[in-house]
């Protein structure tokens, strides 16, 4: 079974309208596929940054506009005509909100990136009721790495553990480390130091986590193009393996990824392209094909639906306002860019969002970052 709506969390490209969700058709037996069937503004020009990467079990997903501290969440109990349910800025101390993971009960850890105003000191983990309301949090802090800012995570309940990845969304500190945490009371255990690679600066800005499919190691990317396995959470002495590099020419850096069985999908803006590898062996990573998205298309977030067969992609250089979906298959890790997700009329793949007018008003171009599919 196939998602048949994508949900697009955008900013206006002049900063002078409401960011908003859009509602994609995405149903490719549909006649409409590839149309814009909803936008809901959120009243907030705030810089429209990430999503909840997969649609949760409930009705209710998280959405961030990072540059204004804001979260939203997105009430889609009528799916095709969600509304803004809640919002918040800080929880408790915490502020700049950034990444969100579920827990099996449906409550939810989220990375902050600071405490108080501005980008003075490093926020921490916090866990958050599924309505976003406060339940407990845990400061980051380590002087192992003075630079960090926690960034990405992801959840290891088969061994109590959770994995924070510290890169500044600023730009301005440049992290090496992740950090381990005990899950059942967000107790920080470890802030571990990524090694250099063989360019010398893979480990800068560590970005996105991913378990593996034996529930106990984790895989996770940097900003600056670096791939890395992490092994051993559960002992005294976790250990971090530079595994391979991908093509880097700043500021083209590497950012989403997604697992989909054993296969990896980075973002390689720099090659504009996806790339996937087989993981079969984690150790020894193999590259299953590099798909070239179009010339000076850069992209950036990428998501998988719950079938995982198809990757919503948004991005950078002239994919800036357009979203692509691409054809993923799980048994083998090729990929090609659904060339039927379109505008209608349009000789080009993909839904722009380069237009003048949106169901909810003349609100002109548009910039896309975070994506999910409804599941």
């Amino acid at each position: 079974m196939t998602s048949d709506l994508l949900y697009v969390w955008a900013f206006d490209a002049d900063e002078e309208s409401s960011d908003f969700l859009a509602v994609i058709e995405a149903d490719p037996e549909s006649s409409n596929y590839g149309e814009i069937v909803d936008t809901v503004p959120v009243g907030l020009v705030g810089g429209a940054h990430h999503t909840e990467h997969r649609m949760p079990d409930g009705d209710v997903f998280f959405a961030n506009a990072f540059a204004a501290g804001t979260t939203f969440l997105f009430d889609t109990s009528s799916p095709r005509s969600p509304r803004v349910r809640a919002s918040f800025v800080e929880r408790g101390a915490f502020t700049f909100p950034h990444s969100f993971e579920r827990l099996p009960d449906g409550r939810v850890l989220a990375t902050f990136q600071n405490l108080g105003d501005g980008n003075r000191e490093p926020g921490g983990l916090v866990e958050l009721d599924p309505e976003g309301a406060y339940s407990r949090g845990a400061e980051a802090v380590d002087p192992a790495d003075p630079e960090l800012r926690p960034y990405g995570l992801a959840i290891v309940p088969n061994i109590d553990r959770v994995v924070t990845t510290t890169a500044d969304m600023r730009g301005r500190l440049h992290a090496t480390s992740v950090q381990l945490w005990r899950l059942s009371n967000l107790e920080l255990l470890e802030t571990l130091l990524l090694p250099p690679g063989e360019r010398g600066d893979e480990n800068v800005m560590p970005a996105e986590p991913r378990v593996l499919g034996d529930g106990r190691s984790v895989v996770v990317n940097t900003f600056s193009c670096g791939l890395y396995l992490l092994t051993g959470l559960d002992t005294t002495e976790p250990v971090a393996t530079f595994l391979r590099n991908f093509p880097y020419e700043p500021p083209h850096r590497c950012a989403l990824a997604v697992l989909i069985g054993h296969f990896w999908v980075q973002t390689v803006p720099t090659s504009e392209a996806l790339v996937s590898l087989d993981l079969s062996d984690p150790s020894r990573p193999r590259v299953v094909q590099e798909l070239a998205l179009g010339e000076e298309y850069r992209p950036h977030w990428i998501a998988a639906d719950r079938s995982g067969r198809r990757i919503v992609v948004t991005g950078r250089g002239d994919m800036e306002h357009r979203v692509l979906v691409v054809r993923f298959d799980p048994e083998t890790g090729r990929m090609e860019i659904d060339a039927s997700f379109r505008d209608a009329g349009s000789g080009l793949p993909g839904v722009s969002f380069d237009r003048t007018g949106w169901p909810h008003g003349p609100s002109g171009t548009a910039t896309p970052h975070g994506a999910l599919f409804y599941r």
